[in-house]
C-alpha cells in the first residue's frame, strides 16, 4: 500500500509551510499579543491570497475542491507556527458544513466571499449546561419567511470577524443549523479570552431574524448536521494538534542541542534524550492517527471511531509533549513570555475543544460497543 501524498497534497503542504514560515516570527506574535489584537489580518490576507481558506470550497464556487487529507495538511502547517488568524473558524467550522449541506444559492452567498474577499465564518455550537451541541437550548421559531433564534452561544471563535456564524438551534421540526449575519439586529457579542489567549466572543440572541433560506439542510437534517460538523472539527484540531506539538518539539531540540551543562549540549545526557524521543513517537503516533481518520472521511467511510482516536492521542499525546518541551528548557520553559508556553497554551486548548481524554475513550467506548461496522473497523 502506497502511504505516500500525491503531487497535489505535496502543493498543498509545501505551499502552506511557505506562507507560514515566512510570515509567523516570535516578535510578531509578541507584537500582537502586545496590541490587544491577537489575530494577524496581514497573514491573513496572504493566506486568502494563496486561497487556503478556500481549499475545501467546491471549483463552482470559487475553490479548490480539496478534501479532508489536504485541509489537515494545510491545519497542520498553521499549528506548527500557531498562526493566530481565523482559519479553523472559517474553512471548518464554517465552509465546510456549508459545502456539504447548503444548496448552490447559499453556497454562493456565503461561501464565494470566503474565496472573494477572504471573508471569515465561524460556528456557535457551545452553550452553558449542555455539552452537547447537538442538542442546543437556543430555539428558532418559525415567523412567516423568517426564524427568530432566542438564546445564548458561548466562546464562539473570530465573531467580531465573521461574517457569518452558523447556529444550531431547536425548532418545532427538530434542531435547525442557522447561517446568521452578527450585524442583524437582536445580536450582540460579547468578548471574551480563552486560554490560547484567541479573543471569542458570548453570542446573545433576542429575537435575532434569520431568513428561512439561510437554513442549512433540510429540516428533518439538523441534527445530523451539528454531528457532522463536531466530527469533523475534532478531527481538524487533532490536525492542528501535530503541527503544535512538533514545533514545540523543534524549539525544544534545538534548544537542548546548544544549551550546555558540564561542557557540553544537554542533548547528549541521556535522561534528554530518552524524552525527546517519546516526543518525537508520540509527534508520530498522532500524526498517523489523524491521516488515517482523514483517508476514512475522505473514502466516505464511517470514521467516527477513528476520529475519536486521532482526537484522543491529541488530547494525551499533546499534553505530553509540550510538558516535555517545558521541561526540557528548564526554567526558562515556565516564562510565559518566551515561544515555548504560546505551543503549551494551544495544546491545552486542542485537547479540551469537543472533549478531552476521557469523554473520547467514552465515546470509543460506545462505538465498539453498539456498532458491528465500528469493530469491523477497529
Amino acid at each position: 500500500m502506497d502511504f505516500s501524498l500525491s503531487e497535489e497534497q505535496e502543493a498543498v503542504r509545501d505551499l502552506a509551510a511557505q506562507i507560514f514560515s515566512d510570515n509567523v516570527t516570535h516578535e510578531r506574535l509578541s507584537e500582537l499579543t502586545r496590541s490587544g489584537e491577537w489575530f494577524d489580518m496581514d497573514l491573513w490576507d496572504a493566506v486568502v491570497k494563496a486561497n487556503l481558506p478556500g481549499l475545501i470550497v467546491p471549483e463552482r464556487f470559487g475553490g479548490s475542491g480539496f478534501g479532508p487529507i489536504e485541509l489537515c495538511l494545510m491545519l497542520e502547517a498553521a499549528g506548527r507556527h500557531v498562526a493566530p488568524i481565523p482559519l479553523l473558524a472559517t474553512s471548518v467550522l464554517g465552509a465546510w458544513p456549508i459545502a456539504r449541506f447548503g444548496d448552490d444559492a447559499l453556497c454562493e452567498r456565503w461561501l464565494r466571499p470566503v474565496v472573494d474577499e477572504g471573508a471569515v465564518l465561524s460556528a456557535a455550537l457551545i452553550e452553558l449546561g449542555s455539552s452537547a451541541p447537538e442538542r442546543p437550548r437556543v430555539t428558532a421559531r418559525r415567523e412567516g419567511d423568517h426564524y427568530r433564534l432566542d438564546g445564548v452561544k458561548e466562546c464562539v471563535p473570530a465573531a467580531h470577524l465573521a461574517r457569518g456564524i452558523l447556529v444550531p438551534a431547536q425548532c418545532e421540526q427538530g434542531v435547525g443549523v442557522f447561517v446568521l449575519d452578527p450585524s442583524s439586529d437582536g445580536v450582540s457579542l460579547e468578548r471574551q479570552i480563552i486560554t490560547s489567549g484567541e479573543p471569542q466572543s458570548r453570542l446573545s440572541l433576542a429575537g435575532a431574524r434569520v431568513a428561512a433560506s439561510d437554513r442549512l439542510g433540510a429540516p428533518a437534517r439538523g441534527r445530523e448536521v451539528v454531528e457532522w460538523l463536531v466530527l469533523h472539527a475534532e478531527l481538524a484540531l487533532a490536525a492542528i494538534q501535530v503541527g503544535v506539538i512538533e514545533g514545540a518539539l523543534a524549539d525544544t531540540a534545538s534548544y537542548v542541542a546548544q544549551r550546555k551543562q558540564f561542557g557540553r549540549p544537554i542533548a547528549t545526557f541521556q535522561g534528554v534524550a530518552l524524552r525527546a524521543a517519546d516526543a518525537y513517537i508520540d509527534v508520530e503516533c498522532l500524526r498517523g492517527a489523524v491521516y488515517q481518520a482523514a483517508w476514512q472521511l475522505s473514502a466516505g467511510r464511517d470514521a467516527r471511531a477513528a476520529v475519536a482516536v486521532a482526537k484522543w492521542w491529541a488530547a494525551t499525546a499533546g499534553m505530553r509533549v509540550v510538558h516535555t518541551a517545558q521541561h526540557l528548557h528548564g526554567g526558562i520553559g515556565s516564562d510565559i513570555e518566551y515561544p515555548v508556553h504560546r505551543f503549551f497554551l494551544w495544546a491545552k486548548q486542542n485537547e479540551l475543544l469537543f472533549g478531552g481524554e476521557m469523554q473520547q475513550l467514552a465515546k470509543l467506548g460506545a462505538l465498539l460497543a453498539g456498532d458491528e461496522r465500528v469493530r469491523a473497523e477497529v
